[in-house]
């Protein structure tokens, strides 16, 4: 199964604020995580994440307002 190169990956507005989402692409990196989860970062490498599926899983602190432990991923083409 060929694996996407790149993701859009959505971080939710500052709570409270109804501020917009913030969307950061990723590449892939070629590292994999200890399960075999491939790893994506941003441009600058401030935001890594291992992408299964939809769903992305921050390595690092995401951009913006607070932590999350799951998040949404597209891949794009």
């Amino acid at each position: 199964m060929d694996r996407p190169s790149r993701y859009a990956v959505t971080m939710p507005g500052p709570p409270g604020r109804h501020g917009p989402p913030e969307v950061v692409v990723v590449h892939a990196t070629g590292a994999v995580t200890a399960d075999g989860t491939p790893v994506y970062q941003d441009e600058v490498g401030a935001f890594r994440a291992a992408i299964a599926g939809n769903v992305a899983r921050p390595l690092s602190t995401a951009p913006g307002a607070g932590r999350y432990t799951c998040l949404h991923a597209v891949p794009l083409p």
